[in-house]
């Protein structure tokens, strides 16, 4: 009787790296930005969130792709989504979690407007800004949603939500790593159940509903993230103080090093306060175009 050999890790990662030469190979030759968007890392994050299967990755890829050319997100600007921004309702934290992870700090509470397209072009924004935070050989990010403030009033409505969440799974895939939906008030649950229908097993499964007095949650906020730098408002040490005008310097120099990675011509400009940047002006394209 001959026993089957079981997969070691070497074996299953040389597998993997056949998959990714092998959706390399499907999706043909690339050039401009769509080349150095498709890295190996890239690939790996699409065919993990399609089982590792070649065409169905292949199509996803190039809906990606098109998306691009078209909503142009590297181009977006932050003077452009700046008054989304205004009241700190989204931000990049200034520290990362435990795994060198990008953290994303929300407050639907701090809604501010009722334009469905700004509110995803600002969060598009803060999506692309992330991703060129990550730390060296990181792809992922961490969530933390803070529910201060929070009512039915002031949060987005479930179809900017549902908007949001196609955008993330189908062009931003395997970018989320976890998400804290942390003290969320009870009203909160309706939504949420709207809302989930529209997530995939995947990504539902990475939305964790956490609570200052429950024991696990609190252990499980240590494990991702050091207390020293995690806000009060999610169990931690630190002040949280959203000040729209550093943080509006901050993205000013950051438009600058994406300008640079994705080699685009651009013009200087200025704005209030001295800061001088640069622009990009592509035409403007709707969400649902975008998403279509």
């Amino acid at each position: 009787m001959f026993l089957r050999r079981r997969p070691t890790q070497k074996d299953d990662s040389e597998q993997r790296d056949a998959k990714v030469s092998e959706l390399r190979t499907a999706i043909g030759p690339l050039s401009g930005r769509s080349s150095k968007y498709c890295t190996d890392a890239c690939l790996r994050r699409y065919l993990e969130a399609r089982n590792w299967n070649v065409d169905k990755s292949k199509k996803m890829l190039e809906e990606t792709l098109k998306w691009r050319s078209t909503y142009k997100p590297e181009e977006i600007r932050w003077h452009e989504v700046a008054h989304e921004g205004e009241t700190g309702k989204v931000s990049r934290a200034n520290f990362h979690d435990r795994q060198g992870r990008t953290v994303l700090i929300m407050r639907p509470g701090m809604q501010n407007t009722t334009s469905a397209e700004n509110h995803i072009r600002h969060m598009v924004y803060l999506l692309e800004n992330g991703i060129m935070n990550l730390s060296e050989g990181q792809e992922q990010m961490s969530w933390l949603i803070d529910f201060t403030g929070f009512s039915l009033n002031t949060n987005i409505p479930v179809r900017t939500a549902r908007d949001i969440v196609y955008i993330l799974q189908s062009h931003y895939p395997e970018r989320l790593a976890i998400a804290f939906l942390y003290n969320p008030p009870r009203i909160f649950q309706a939504f949420y159940k709207a809302v989930k229908y529209f997530l995939d097993p995947k990504t539902a499964q990475k939305v964790k509903f956490v609570y200052p007095k429950n024991k696990d949650s609190v252990e499980l906020m240590k494990s991702f993230f050091d207390v020293e730098n995690l806000p009060s408002e999610f169990g931690g040490k630190a002040s949280l103080k959203y000040d729209h005008e550093e943080f509006s310097r901050l993205m000013a120099q950051d438009d600058v090093k994406t300008a640079k990675f994705w080699e685009i011509d651009e013009k200087p400009y200025h704005i209030g306060n001295g800061l001088s940047v640069t622009e990009v002006a592509p035409e403007p394209t709707p969400i649902a175009q975008a998403a279509s």
